[in-house]
């Protein structure tokens, strides 16, 4: 099963561990990279550390997760080679996996409630990229910047 890098500031480490458990029960392999409080912190820190973790193979995908998901993702997306997506439910993370091919997840703990964020986590996980040539174009011109 896959290995998945998660982390959160201190507004997302109870949707962090609840998700953290979810993955457990699916049989995922979990590296949890912070925040382990709900002290305040800088969620750059732990969105860095998740895109990286991806960036380097040694996680398969990863998961960041702040109050709205929107700092942590910008801050995963500054790492060569992620393509951090924000999903408010899952019909966008299905679709940012199959025409994107995000390998980072971002959810906001305030946004999302702890079903709809697991919810949106099995899709994100289980959603293959299309391989469609306009997408792989796409994610290319990405990439060039």
């Amino acid at each position: 099963m896959a290995t998945i890098a998660i982390g959160s500031d201190h507004g997302g480490f109870d949707l962090k561990e609840k998700v953290i458990a979810h993955l457990k029960e699916e049989g995922y392999t979990v590296k949890d990279m912070g925040t382990y409080s709900k002290e305040s912190c800088d969620y750059p820190e732990f969105g860095h550390a998740v895109a990286w973790a991806v960036a380097k193979n040694e996680a398969d995908a990863g998961i960041v997760i702040c109050m709205t998901g929107v700092g942590i993702s910008i801050s995963a997306n500054k790492v060569p080679g992620i393509r951090a997506a924000l999903c408010t439910d899952p019909y966008v993370a299905k679709m940012t996996r199959l025409h994107n091919n995000a390998n980072v997840l971002a959810m906001g703990a305030a946004v999302v409630g702890d079903g709809l964020a697991c919810d949106i986590v099995d899709t994100f996980l289980s959603t293959e990229f299309s391989e469609g040539e306009r997408h792989i174009r796409r994610i290319e011109k990405i990439e060039e910047v």
